[in-house]
């Protein structure tokens, strides 16, 4: 080869730390954007809590968000990824280019771990959520250095082209399932009248006690009227009363009436999981969506 063709081929294998940069953050971004997609998702399968989400003020607050996303990702690229291909790249001098990419992951965790440990020394974190913590801050951050170490022309356009997809792709295929049924939307459980029986706490600790017998007795627990809302203190009633179960169409439509002498309480609606099921009364008005729920209580509840 001539000497000036050797010197042209060994400009352009040159590594740009400038594209390694961009190609990370961009990494970080879609990371947090595929993570996003998930918990959406994920939170579709579980029960609604008591006040139910503003969507429209979380809408609101991802336009800023994401400018932190990418100074973040920026920060930790500069101080992470970018030394981690640095040193992956003297080594793939001596060890060959498939072994140094190998080892992206070590050099990553041996950079994560002077700053994880200082800050957990510092304030006394314990040890597994720690060791968690560095595995997932590992595996993110490597992802973008092993990615980011690829040459090629094109390889931020291919990056952004392939996550983006990966993104909407998770998000399209996660919907689908949620419609047809592949991923189990949330619904509630079916307890029946056996399960209704014994203690149901609020978060004040007000209980409702059902025997098996139909009867139930309150103690302290909230009569909501129309247009209250979570953050209002509405009375409380105790007395001692009747209970009736009605199972229903589906689990959906699952009713307790209550009959307790100057206690106004409307039906109550069955939530929660099996493993924790829940009763509970809509607050405030047509739509409000925010709960008013009791908890089963069992041994050591509530805390």
């Amino acid at each position: 080869m001539e000497p000036g063709r050797h010197r042209g081929a060994s400009m352009r294998q040159k590594r740009s730390y400038g594209r390694v940069l961009l190609v990370s953050v961009l990494v970080g971004c879609l990371e947090v954007a595929l993570t996003t997609v998930v918990v959406l998702l994920y939170v579709r399968t579980q029960p609604p809590p008591d006040t139910p989400p503003d969507w429209g003020r979380i809408a609101a607050a991802l336009v800023p968000l994401t400018g932190i996303v990418a100074v973040v990702a920026f920060l930790l690229s500069l101080l992470f990824v970018l030394p981690a291909v640095a040193l992956s790249d003297l080594l793939g001098r001596r060890v060959g280019e498939r072994a140094a990419w190998c080892c992206v992951p070590l050099l990553v965790a041996a950079l994560l771990a002077p700053p994880v440990w200082a800050f957990a020394s510092y304030n006394d974190a314990r040890t597994r959520p720690v060791l968690l913590f560095w595995a997932a801050a590992t595996a993110s951050l490597s992802a973008g250095a092993r990615i980011a170490r690829l040459r090629g022309e094109g390889l931020t356009r291919r990056v952004a082209r392939w996550g983006g997809a990966l993104v909407a792709g998770t998000g399209l295929f996660g919907t689908l399932g949620l419609v047809t049924g592949v991923l189990p939307p949330y619904e509630p459980p079916v307890i029946g009248p056996a399960a209704l029986a014994g203690a149901w706490v609020d978060h004040t600790g007000n209980t409702l006690t059902f025997t098996a017998d139909g009867r139930v007795t309150a103690s302290g627990v909230a009569v909501h009227s129309p247009g209250d809302t979570s953050g209002s203190t509405p009375p409380g009633c105790s007395g001692t009363g009747t209970w009736t179960y009605e199972p229903g169409r589906d689990p959906w439509s699952q009713r307790v009436r209550l009959d307790v002498p100057g206690c106004d309480w409307p039906e109550w609606g069955v939530g929660g999981t099996g493993r924790e099921p829940r009763i509970h009364q809509s607050v405030g008005g047509p739509g409000s969506r925010e709960l008013y729920q009791l908890r089963k209580a069992t041994s050591g509840w509530p805390r």
